[in-house]
C-alpha cells in the first residue's frame, strides 16, 4: 500500500489556505461548560458497551447558552495534550486546548461559533512529547484524498423517504426470500468523463444503478467499502475514516440519497465492513496517542503480515466499543440493510498467515483469537436486536463451525456465510477442458455434503477477477463459443444451487479484462450479440429465481434439495430437484457439462404429469444453439433413479434446463 504523508499535504493550510478567521478563546469562552458526555457515557464507553458512542465522540453541532458551536471529543488516554486545529484558527495548536475527562481517557472541548463545513484535526502531544495532527476517528466526513482532515457535518438534516422499505425490510431480507446481490465498486462501475478520475456523484450513480438492477433483476447491491480511505488502490479495504462516507463520490447527504433512492425502488443496500485491519498512515489510528492504542503493541498480534497493516486490539474495551458502534452507525444513520464483514478468518485465528513462533497463543494455549470472537458475537447480537431485518454476512474461508448459527447455540451469530469452498471447487472444475471433467465430478457434488451446515451465500466476487486470475470468461476453456456456453452454464448452475447469490459487476457482461479500479466496465461489449446474450440470460435467471419459490424458499435446509442423478460422471451430467416450502411446488434442474447434446436423457421425477421447460441456457436468445425441450413433456410410468415416474429430456451442450410440472 502507498501511504499518504498527510502532514506535508494538509498543513500547507497554515500558510496558503483561506481561513475563515481566527477563533482565539476569550476568558468568557474558557469558562467551564456543561459536558456533552455524561458520566454514564464515559462509564459505558470504558466498559465497551456504548453502542451509540458516535453520538458523543467526534464533532457535533451543539447550542450552549444560546450560542451555537461544535463539541469535540476524542479518546487519547496517553496523550499529554490535545487541541483542535483547523482553518478557523490557522492550524494553531495553542488556541483550542481540550480538557481531559477524569480517568476516561477522553478529551473534550466546545468551540462556539463554529459551523458545519469546518475542516479540522486533533493535534495530539503524544506520550513521548511528539506532536502529530490526527484525523478524527469518529469524524463523519473527510476531505477529498489526498487531503486527510475531517469535516464538521450534521447527519440529522436529511429527510428520508424510505419508510415503506424499512417497514417491510425484515420480509425482503428474510432467508426464505430471493436474495440476488450485485457487488460493485462505486468508482469504476460507470464513469462520468467530465469529472476528475471519472467519479460520479452518489446521486447520479443511484439513478443509473437502480434502473440497471431493476432491468437485471438483482434484489440487492453490495458496495465495496464506502468508508474513507487514503489510497484508492486499496479499493476501500484499508480504511481510516470508519465513520465517514468517502468524499470521492460526494457528501454524506449524497450517500444518504443513494441509499434512500435504492430503498424507494425496492433495492437493498449492503456495505463491506472492515474490522480486520487498518493502515499505518500517520494521520490515522496508528499510534494515536503515541502508544499502541487501537492496535496491539506486539507485532505478533498487532501487525498483519499479508497486508502490511495493523490489527485491532479486540481485547480492549474501548476498541471493541469503537468497532461495534461503527457497525451500528451505518445501520442507524445511513439505513444500511446489511454488513458483509471482510476477512473474518484473519480475525478468528491468532496464527493466520503466520509460521510457528510468529504468533502468541491465547490464555488457554490455543490459536483462537478470543477477543475477536467476542467482538463478532457481540456485534451480531446487538445488530440483530436493534435493527430488524438487517443481514450480517461473513467472508470466512475456513471450516470454523457455526459461523451463521445463533450465539445462544454456540455460533458467531451471522445471518449468512460466503461459501468459499463451493466457489473454489466450482471454478476449479469449470477451468478444466470438458473432456477431463469426468475425472473431477466430485468437485461439483462435494458441496452438497456440507451445503446445509451454514446459511451459505454463493459468491463470484471481485476477488475472482483480479491479481492475475483473469476474468471469468477468460477462465473458461475452449473456443469462443464454448467459453460463453461454459459461462452461461456456470451462472445457471450457481442460480439453481442451494444458497443466495452474489455476482461482481462486469461478470454479467463477460468482460474479457480483469477488473481495474481506475477504469469503468467495458460497456461497449454490449454492442456484440454474445455479450448482450449473456447479460440477457443473467436477467432472465434472476427473473426465474425470483418467480419460483422452489429456487429460493428453502436454501438452508436439506428438504429444499434432492439429487436425481449425482453419479453420471462418465457423461458429466447432474440432475436435481429444488423444493419450495410446499413440497408439491418444485423444479427439476438438469446440467450437461460437456459440449455434446445429450438426447433421451431419462430423469426420474417426484410426480406424474406434464412438465414444461421454463429456462434453457442454450437458447439462441442468449447466444446458444437452441437445443432443448420446446413442448410439454408427459411423464412415463417407467421407474428411474428410484422414482416411479420419469421423463425423457434433451440436455443442451454445456447447458442447463429447468423444468416445472404444469
Amino acid at each position: 500500500m502507498a501511504h499518504m504523508a498527510s502532514k506535508s499535504l494538509v498543513h500547507t493550510h497554515k500558510k496558503f489556505r483561506h481561513a475563515q478567521g481566527s477563533l482565539t478563546m476569550t476568558a468568557q469562552q474558557r469558562k467551564p461548560i456543561a459536558s456533552f458526555l455524561t458520566d454514564l457515557d464515559l462509564h459505558l464507553f470504558n466498559e465497551g458497551n456504548h453502542d451509540r458512542i458516535y453520538e458523543k465522540l467526534g464533532a457535533h453541532l451543539r447550542t450552549v447558552d444560546g450560542v451555537t458551536g461544535v463539541n469535540f471529543a476524542v479518546w487519547a488516554p496517553n496523550a499529554k495534550q490535545v487541541s483542535v486545529v483547523g482553518g478557523f484558527n490557522y492550524w494553531d495548536n495553542t488556541q483550542q486546548l481540550m480538557q481531559k475527562r477524569g480517568g476516561s481517557g477522553i478529551w473534550e472541548l466546545f468551540v462556539p461559533e463554529l459551523k458545519a463545513g469546518e475542516v479540522y484535526k486533533y493535534c495530539v502531544t503524544d506520550v513521548n512529547g511528539n506532536q502529530i495532527d490526527k484525523a478524527d476517528p469518529y469524524g463523519t466526513a473527510s476531505e477529498l484524498p489526498p487531503r486527510t482532515a475531517s469535516i464538521v457535518t450534521s447527519l440529522d438534516d436529511y429527510e428520508w423517504a424510505d419508510a415503506d422499505w424499512m417497514n417491510k425490510r425484515s420480509v425482503n431480507n428474510g432467508l426464505d426470500q430471493p436474495i440476488s446481490v450485485y457487488e460493485l465498486h462505486l468508482g469504476s462501475w460507470r464513469h462520468d468523463h467530465d469529472k476528475p478520475n471519472g467519479w460520479m456523484n452518489y446521486r447520479d450513480i443511484a439513478k443509473q444503478l437502480v434502473q440497471y438492477c431493476q432491468e437485471m433483476g438483482f434484489t440487492h447491491v453490495e458496495l465495496m467499502p464506502v468508508s474513507e480511505h487514503p489510497y484508492t488502490g486499496s479499493w476501500g479495504y484499508q480504511t481510516v475514516g470508519y465513520f465517514a462516507a468517502t468524499s470521492r463520490y460526494g457528501t454524506p447527504e449524497d450517500f444518504m440519497y443513494f441509499v434512500d433512492y435504492c430503498h424507494q425502488n425496492d433495492i437493498g443496500v449492503i456495505i463491506d465492513w472492515v474490522p480486520a485491519h487498518f493502515p499505518k498512515d500517520e494521520f490515522g489510528l496508528a499510534k494515536f496517542d503515541g502508544s499502541a492504542l487501537y492496535e496491539h503493541a506486539d507485532p505478533r498480534q498487532g501487525e498483519h503480515p499479508d497486508w502490511s497493516t495493523l490489527i485491532f486490539n479486540y481485547d480492549r474495551n474501548e476498541v471493541k466499543n469503537f468497532l461495534i458502534s461503527n457497525a451500528m452507525f451505518w445501520l442507524d444513520k445511513y439505513h444500511i440493510d446489511g454488513l458483509r464483514v471482510d476477512a473474518v478468518a484473519s480475525m478468528l485465528y491468532l496464527d493466520y498467515s503466520r509460521e510457528e513462533g510468529e504468533w502468541i497463543p491465547n490464555k488457554y494455549g490455543g490459536r483462537e483469537n478470543l477477543g475477536a470472537i467476542d467482538l463478532l458475537k457481540s456485534m451480531n447480537e446487538r445488530v440483530h436486536a436493534d435493527f430488524n431485518g438487517v443481514l450480517t454476512i461473513a467472508e470466512e474461508s475456513t471450516s470454523w463451525g457455526g459461523v451463521s448459527r445463533p450465539t445462544y447455540d454456540g455460533g458467531l451469530g451471522f445471518s449468512m456465510k460466503w461459501n468459499m469452498g463451493w466457489m473454489n471447487d466450482t471454478l476449479q472444475y469449470f477451468r478444466k477442458d470438458p473432456i477431463h471433467r469426468k475425472y473431477h465430478h466430485d468437485e461439483l457434488t462435494f458441496s452438497l455434503i456440507y451445503a446445509f451446515s451454514e446459511n451459505f451465500m454463493l459468491p463470484f466476487s471481485h476477488d475472482e477477477v483480479v491479481h492475475g486470475k483473469g476474468s471469468l470468461i477468460d477462465q473458461m476453456p475452449g473456443d469462443p463459443w464454448q467459453k460463453f456456453a461454459n459461462l452461461r452454464l456456470l451462472y445457471s448452475y450457481m442460480w439453481t444451487h442451494p444458497g443466495k447469490n452474489l455476482m461482481f459487476m462486469g461478470c454479467e457482461l463477460a468482460q474479457w479484462k480483469e477488473w481495474d479500479c481506475n477504469k469503468q466496465l467495458d460497456w461497449n461489449l454490449l454492442e456484440y450479440d454474445t455479450h448482450q446474450g449473456l447479460q440477457k440470460m443473467v436477467a432472465d435467471l434472476n427473473g426465474v429465481y425470483r418467480r419460483e419459490p422452489a429456487l429460493h424458499q428453502v436454501d438452508f435446509e436439506g428438504q429444499g434439495f434432492e439429487w436425481i442423478d449425482a453419479m453420471s460422471h462418465e457423461s458429466s451430467m447432474l440432475a436435481y430437484v429444488r423444493f419450495a416450502k410446499d413440497p408439491n411446488d418444485f423444479v427439476i434442474v438438469c446440467c450437461n457439462f460437456t459440449p455434446t447434446v445429450q438426447e433421451n436423457y431419462r430423469v426420474g421425477v417426484p410426480a406424474a404429469g406434464h412438465y414444461k421447460e421454463i429456462f434453457n441456457s442454450d437458447s439462441t436468445y442468449y447466444g446458444g444453439s437452441n437445443q432443448g425441450n420446446g413442448n410439454a413433456i408427459d411423464t412415463q410410468n417407467i421407474e428411474s433413479q428410484q422414482r416411479e415416474h420419469s421423463i425423457e429430456v434433451t440436455l443442451p451442450p454445456l447447458g442447463v434446463t429447468i423444468l416445472k410440472k404444469v
